[in-house]
């Protein structure tokens, strides 16, 4: 298809398209994987550290740590941005910094100190959940539709 599309080109794009094909930073994406991989990995790795840890020490079970624990990670991450620590790591892990749940606290925060400027209302309060808006809502709602359906099926169904 992009051959088709060269040939239908003029010859002087033709020639740029070339000439810009050979200067083009080529992307190390095996390596960019691995790191993803690794530093999210990682991330998960201190997430089960803590949910242990919540489990040792507050009496919680594996079906209530979960909570505790996304919102502990969601904090750190908070705390991270606002230093300026998580945005050299999201640098550096890419998607493996932001898949993970810390990813959300991250787009969070990073909208709030944009914004802080403007006010505490119409600034951080206003453009906070701009990013991660949709997200709250896109959970919020498919848990509802996930309870009405099992509320249904529960009751219809005599399961």
């Amino acid at each position: 298809m992009a051959d088709k599309k060269k040939k239908n080109l003029p010859p002087q794009a033709q020639n740029y398209q070339a000439f810009q094909e050979k200067r083009e930073v080529k992307r190390p994406i095996v390596k960019n994987c691995i790191k993803a991989f690794l530093v999210g990995g990682f991330i998960c790795l201190i997430g089960q550290l803590i949910s242990t840890f919540y489990i040792y020490f507050f009496d919680f079970t594996e079906q209530t740590v979960g909570n505790p624990t996304v919102a502990t990670l969601i904090f750190l991450t908070m705390l991270l941005t606002g230093f300026g620590v998580y945005d050299r790591i999201g640098q550096f892990a890419g998607a493996g910094s932001a898949v993970p749940v810390t990813g959300f606290g991250n787009a969070v925060i990073s909208a709030a100190i944009e914004h802080r400027t403007e006010g505490f209302v119409l600034g951080v309060g206003g453009n906070m959940f701009k990013l991660a808006g949709s997200v709250i809502l896109f959970g919020v709602f498919s848990a509802f539709v996930v309870a009405l359906i099992k509320t249904i099926i529960m009751t219809w169904g005599g399961f």
